[in-house]
C-alpha cells in the first residue's frame, strides 16, 4: 500500500506557522491555477468554447476565466475548429508570439485529426504544426470535455520541473 504524498507541509511554531514546500511545487501551483486561454475559435466548436464561460459551466471556477485575445498575455492557445492551410501560418505566428511556458489544447475532431474533412485544404491536425498538450474529443466537444481537458492541462503543469525551466541558461 503506497502512502500519498503531499507537496505542501505546515509545521507549528510558537510565533506563528511555518509553511514548506518544494520550490517547484510553489511555481506549479500557481501556473495551474492560473491558466489565461487565448481562443483560436475557427469553427463550430468555439461556440461551444464560449459557452463553457457561460454561468451554467463557469470555466472561471478553475481560474482560467481571463480570456486573452492577445498572444502576449496568453499562455495556454485553445484551437478549436477546423484548421485549414491558409490558417495554418497565422496559427503558428500566433503560438511563436505567445511567452514562455505555453501550452495548447486541441479542441474537437477537426482541431485533433482533421475531422471529417479529408480534403486538400484542411491540415489534418493542429499538431503538425502546435506541440499539442491535451486533446479533447468530440464533434464539437460539449463545454463539459473542455473543462475535463483544461483539468487534464492543470495535472500536466502540476508536474512540470518548473524550477529547472526558470533557472535554465544561468551559467549552466
Amino acid at each position: 500500500m503506497s502512502r500519498p504524498s503531499t507537496d505542501f507541509g505546515q509545521a507549528g511554531t510558537d510565533n506563528g506557522e511555518v509553511v514548506v514546500t518544494r520550490l517547484d511545487a510553489a511555481i506549479n501551483w500557481v501556473r495551474a491555477n492560473s491558466v489565461w486561454p487565448m481562443p483560436m475559435g475557427l469553427a463550430c466548436c468555439a461556440i461551444e468554447l464560449m459557452g463553457s464561460g457561460g454561468s451554467r459551466f463557469d470555466i472561471s471556477r478553475f481560474g482560467m476565466e481571463v480570456m486573452r485575445f492577445s498572444p502576449r498575455q496568453a499562455d495556454c492557445m485553445i484551437v478549436a475548429g477546423t484548421v485549414t492551410y491558409k490558417m495554418a501560418g497565422i496559427v503558428r505566428r500566433l503560438y511563436d508570439q505567445m511567452s514562455e511556458p505555453k501550452w495548447v489544447v486541441a479542441m474537437g475532431a477537426c482541431a485533433s485529426s482533421g475531422g471529417l474533412f479529408r480534403t486538400y485544404s484542411t491540415l489534418q491536425g493542429v499538431d503538425r504544426i502546435l506541440p499539442v498538450d491535451v486533446y479533447i474529443a468530440g464533434c464539437p466537444p460539449k463545454p463539459e470535455a473542455l473543462l475535463d481537458g483544461m483539468l487534464l492541462l492543470q495535472e500536466k503543469i502540476r508536474k512540470e520541473p518548473s524550477a529547472k525551466m526558470l533557472f535554465r541558461g544561468r551559467g549552466d
